[in-house]
């Protein structure tokens, strides 16, 4: 695929790092045009598409970029021969679960390794790994130029969802005895294992005969994501995320200091300090400077990827204590750049650990800031997409 206009049109939604891989994007001497509309549906919009069609026509793109991936998308791009670009920060894309993913004009990047190889294996072409990244002279401004992050300093800080309002426990009244039950302990078994998803093997097919009673499945017509995938992710998965970041936060509240920046309610999280919800852009790096030790709690659904999170604390120089995911070991030393824990216990015991030992504590998270300074930008994740782009060969305009 040739650049030979440098034009690239993105389509804008509320994903964390739009700016920053914008920027990478004009760093690298590209012109960015944006296109922005709130999508009902991922798979299928007329209006949006005949927008898209219409923009496309009236300007010769190099590609479409967007994070995420968006059916809708790739098929308008496939109509009007424009190769489309989409790299995922989230982790299963049950947008991905669609027939446009086979469509020529796809150029797919996933952060997560597990679903690169399953969507590899599906037979989609033109699909990659590409993990994640920061933009360290962003956060380094931030801080530089703040005069309050007195206000941000904690002792173990955690920023993030509680998944509160998760759909399982607004199902579980209609459920016979022996399904929830059997979730429950589904649930129980996958807070006990980090780095791995037991929760789909657990739906087996008997299970989800009987659920299918119970809960009902919507879809679009070229959707092929199915009851076991919809229900271990959108479901279980974020019951499991909730239930374990409120055990280890409680649990690190009966010796520790420990605080919450969130939206969801914290009402019944004892001892546990509610900080109220931070900006992402002009707060969340100073919590993640200013804590002693911060927290990542990879929710299941992310299966070996590393998660934003994670990136976003090493970025601004915090200390990190994350569960163990597969993909960490591919780009960082453990227990140097950063802390990695197993399991609840394990997670206490170096929680104490390391607040009292300050000196390794602090030489860790110097490690981590300039591992990712150093290999994990954007403008070095971009230049290795358009590496790869640039070898490839594509049918349509843009060639």
């Amino acid at each position: 695929m040739k650049f030979q206009n440098k034009q690239i049109l993105i389509y804008k939604w509320k994903a964390y790092n739009y700016l920053d891989v914008c920027q990478a994007f004009l760093a690298m001497g590209f012109e960015v045009d944006i296109v922005e509309q709130h999508l009902p549906s991922y798979d299928e919009d007329e209006a949006f598409s005949a927008r898209l069609s219409e923009l496309l026509r009236q300007k010769s793109y190099d590609f479409v970029f967007t994070i995420n991936y968006f059916g809708v998308i790739s098929d308008t791009c496939e109509q009007a021969g424009v190769p489309y670009v989409s790299w995922s920060c989230d982790s299963p894309l049950i947008s991905m679960y669609h027939e446009s993913v086979y469509n020529a004009c796809n150029y797919i990047f996933l952060f997560d390794k597990s679903s690169y190889l399953f969507f590899k294996a599906l037979g989609a072409a033109n699909i990659w790994h590409l993990p994640l990244a920061v933009d360290t002279g962003r956060i380094s401004h931030i801080l530089e130029h703040a005069d309050d992050l007195k206000l941000y300093q904690n002792e173990i800080s955690l920023v993030g969802s509680l998944y509160e309002r998760n759909t399982y426990d607004r199902i579980i009244p209609t459920l016979p005895q022996y399904l929830k039950g059997y979730f429950d302990c589904a649930i129980e078994a996958q807070m006990n294992i980090s780095g791995g998803n037991l929760i789909e093997q657990l739906l087996t097919d008997e299970i989800l005969q009987e659920l299918e009673q119970y809960y009902h499945l919507e879809k679009t017509e070229r959707s092929f994501s199915d009851l076991r995938l919809i229900f271990a992710t959108t479901v279980l998965g974020l019951k499991v995320a909730k239930e374990q970041r409120r055990s280890c936060l409680l649990e690190l509240a009966k010796k520790h200091q420990v605080s919450i920046y969130t939206n969801s309610n914290t009402q019944d999280l004892l001892r546990v300090d509610y900080r109220g919800s931070v900006d992402y852009w002009t707060q969340m790096p100073k919590v993640f400077y200013g804590s002693r030790i911060n927290l990542n709690l990879t929710i299941p659904n992310i299966k070996t990827g590393i998660p934003l999170r994670v990136w976003d604390v090493l970025g601004a120089g915090g200390f990190l204590m994350t569960n163990y995911q597969p993909e960490l070991e591919l780009y960082f030393d453990l227990d140097k750049d950063l802390a990695v824990f197993e399991n609840k216990r394990e997670l206490e015991r170096k929680a104490a650990y390391y607040l009292e030992h300050e000196k390794e504590r602090l030489e860790i998270a110097r490690n981590g800031h300039e591992k990712v300074k150093q290999f994990h930008s954007y403008e070095k994740r971009m230049a290795q997409m358009m590496e790869i782009l640039e070898q490839e060969e594509f049918p349509g305009r843009g060639a």
